[in-house]
């Protein structure tokens, strides 16, 4: 198999269920911002059959929108955009909590119109719910951006399922993003992922690779960049590091019996959950992202998912934030 195209929900995008995460490229992660070298990186994820790219207007505080936009500023008819809107930042990068009220959707929805030098932004994500505003209001809102065609698709991140269910009530929505991975598997559980289903929105799994912990890459968090945010996350405090290199372990145990690396054996399960789940694992490298798409060798027998179900820790230790 390849990254063919598959149509993405409730839509007519056709995109590879193998995408790309760009947050990365601008924050987060530590590092420096490389545009040379990044704007290389989303070449090569073109050439090499990727055609889905997730930014949002909090990544670098505009920034990554404005990466994409010089990356693509050629090629848009090769590439289908996501991005989203609702955490709300000051100038200064301070997080200010978030924002589904419909005045902030559409000041959002224009400001990354301008940022990214497009008419009409392909899915447009509401990227956590607001607690203080109804659904329905926000996705309402959001409704009239595909109606003066500013927005082709709606997507929404981290909803609940009834969350979800309130917000297709309104418009259809394309895909749910949250994060789903070998340590993160909730989704199965809370009733997102049968929603999804039930409603024909297509799952999009971002951090499928544990935010790299999975890979087996990282040996403590001391390993990470000083000014990396997972130095704070849960899990990757020096307890729970420890209690999940369990999942590391299963992994890589997995790959050495398929000839394959962790990164793709963490890939290719998700992959292996429904063909209606797509992913956006990120990376800043070409390497990476050939790696990444390798997921695609990787083969499972329906025993073998089952093995690796009962071999799976029961618990992941530490919060996802």
């Amino acid at each position: 198999m390849t990254n063919a195209p598959r149509t993405l929900g409730n839509s007519k995008l056709e995109v590879g269920r193998i995408g790309l995460g760009c947050m990365g490229m601008s924050e987060f992660y530590g590092g420096t911002r490389d545009e040379e070298a990044h704007i290389k990186t989303l070449h090569a994820a073109i050439d090499l059959g990727v055609h889905h790219f997730d930014t949002a207007d909090i990544y670098g505080n505009g920034h990554n929108e404005e990466l994409v936009s010089k990356a693509f500023s050629d090629r848009w008819d090769k590439v289908t955009v996501a991005t989203k809107f609702g955490v709300r930042r000051s100038e200064e990068g301070e997080f200010l909590g978030v924002s589904g009220r419909p005045e902030y959707v559409r000041e959002a929805c224009e400001k990354s119109l301008k940022r990214l030098g497009v008419d009409t932004i392909d899915l447009y994500y509401q990227h956590r719910p607001d607690p203080e505003v109804p659904v329905e209001e926000s996705v309402g809102a959001m409704k009239e951006l595909v109606d003066e065609g500013k927005v082709r698709y709606i997507g929404v991140s981290e909803f609940s399922a009834e969350q979800i269910k309130a917000a297709h009530a309104v418009h259809p929505i394309t895909a749910l993003q949250t994060e789903y991975s070998l340590w993160s598997r909730d989704v199965e559980d809370n009733g997102v992922l049968d929603t999804c289903r039930d409603l024909g929105i297509a799952f999009v799994a971002y951090s499928p690779l544990g935010r790299g912990f999975l890979t087996g890459a990282i040996a403590n968090k001391d390993a990470l960049d000083a000014h990396d945010w997972r130095r704070q996350n849960p899990r990757f405090t020096d307890e729970a590091f420890a209690e999940n290199v369990r999942f590391v372990e299963l992994i890589q145990d997995i790959a050495t019996k398929k000839g394959a690396t962790p990164a793709q054996v963490a890939l290719a399960w998700v992959l292996a959950q429904g063909e209606d789940i797509f992913m956006i694992p990120g990376t800043r490298r070409i390497d990476r992202l050939k790696d990444n798409l390798g997921a695609w060798n990787v083969r499972f027998s329906e025993d073998e998912l089952s093995d690796i179900r009962t071999r799976l820790p029961k618990e992941t230790a530490g919060s996802r934030y």
